[in-house]
């Protein structure tokens, strides 16, 4: 039996009308698939302490688990954390591993999403050459106990006793009193006799009457000379 001209026409347009329906499905099943290339990591700092972040920007949600390592000599030294499920978005999911990482560390990121990825996130992830600032701790002064006293100041070293200065009289020596120094006039015999100050003024008042009865008597003595005569 013969296949009309018409009949194998129509298996040709068939054939290839199937042929781009399984290619456009194989298309759009590789672009719905997880891939390790969806998936990064970074490592930063929250606050004071280190993180590492994986961030999963899968549209097909496949469910991932994601496990970090820390690298010493190209073998794993520590897990860090434990495993950590992730739902990857277009926008993108990320999870956080807290680890006080310390600078220029490696660390080996592995993913295993199903049965389309089971693999490291490449290259290593390379932490940044300065840690994490920790905060400044300030000491607060020392309060002293409500039993203990207050040290007391260091007392002055006391001051020599100032001598006192001598007094006028008794730093100029007395004047010399010797027997032989005269006495000025009318001091000492005057006091011991009880003779006051006006003696000389007497005295010279007598020596004038003496003086002036001395010159009457003269004048009489001549007179009674001449009578005789």
């Amino acid at each position: 039996m013969s296949i009309s001209r018409r009949t194998a026409r129509s298996v040709r347009i068939l054939g290839v009308a199937s042929a781009s329906a399984a290619l456009t499905l194989g298309l759009a099943g590789n672009a719905l698939a997880c891939n390790i290339s969806e998936f990064t990591a970074v490592a930063k700092c929250d606050g004071t302490k280190g993180v590492i972040s994986v961030t999963d920007k899968d549209p097909s949600g496949v469910k991932a688990t994601v496990t970090v390592f820390l690298e010493s000599n190209g073998a794993d030294e520590k897990q860090v954390g434990e495993a950590q499920e992730v739902e990857g978005t277009r926008e993108g999911v990320t999870i956080d591993f807290s680890e006080d990482w310390k600078p220029n560390a490696t660390y080996r990121v592995h993913v295993k999403a199903g049965n389309q990825v089971d693999e490291d996130i490449k290259p290593n992830l390379v932490t940044p050459s300065e840690a994490c600032e920790s905060p400044e701790t300030t000491t607060p002064p020392a309060t002293p106990k409500p039993s203990e006293k207050p040290s007391e100041p260091a007392e002055e070293p006391s001051k020599p006793a100032e001598s006192p200065e001598p007094s006028e009289s008794e730093s100029t020596p007395a004047a010399s009193t010797g027997d032989n120094a005269p006495s000025p006039a009318g001091d000492s015999n005057l006091a011991e006799t009880g003779s006051s100050s006006n003696t000389g003024a007497i005295a010279g008042i007598a020596a004038a009457l003496v003086a002036a009865g001395a010159g009457v008597m003269f004048a009489l003595r001549r007179r009674g000379t001449a009578n005789n005569r």
